[in-house]
């Protein structure tokens, strides 16, 4: 049977794990950036 309240009330929780899936994303996304500039070759001026 299906209960239209459930599904109301149910939003929620898919927004709470949406929002977590968008931390974690940028999280990891964060991660890759800094991880591109610590190991970055130094370039190296021509003289």
């Amino acid at each position: 049977m299906f209960e239209p309240m459930n599904f109301v009330t149910n939003l929620q929780y898919m927004g709470v794990g949406m929002l977590c899936i968008i931390i974690v994303m940028g999280v990891l996304i964060g991660a890759t950036v800094l991880l591109n500039k610590i190991t970055r070759p130094k370039d190296e001026k021509k003289d």
